[in-house]
């Protein structure tokens, strides 16, 4: 569907891909810093292939960016921007879901001891 606005289309696409639950966990998890592959696995609890899917997603709509670091590659939010975004949108989930998005139970930011490797995780476990 083309209205001959860009802008709306662009607005479509962007909404489209924070439009799965896991992709709003992983930016939710980017929220306090620059996190690793393998710690938004342990925390999410998904399968690599299906964290690299999302992954792949958010970077696609540059939401996200990357650094290597030997063998690691982490992740940060790429517009400081996004976080507002997203905090204003939670009203209107809480509105839209009633006493049950109060109820939902709040994501986990670190992962269970020992099922992360990263240096982070190592850390804050020891």
């Amino acid at each position: 569907m083309d209205h001959g606005n860009p802008t709306l289309e662009v607005q479509a696409q962007l909404l489209r891909t924070l439009a799965h639950p896991a992709r709003l966990y992983i930016l939710q998890l980017l929220r306090s810093g620059e996190v690793c592959v393998c710690h938004i696995q342990a925390v999410l609890g998904e399968r690599q292939a299906t964290i690299s899917q999302h992954l792949m997603a958010l970077r696609a709509a540059n939401l996200v960016r990357t650094r290597k670091d030997g063998l690691r590659v982490f992740y940060r939010i790429a517009q400081p921007h996004l976080l507002e975004a997203l905090d204003s949108l939670r009203p209107l989930a809480i509105g839209a879901a009633g006493a049950t998005a109060r109820r939902a139970p709040r994501l986990r930011l670190m992962p269970s001891r020992g099922r992360c490797t990263c240096p982070r995780c190592q850390a804050s476990s020891a």
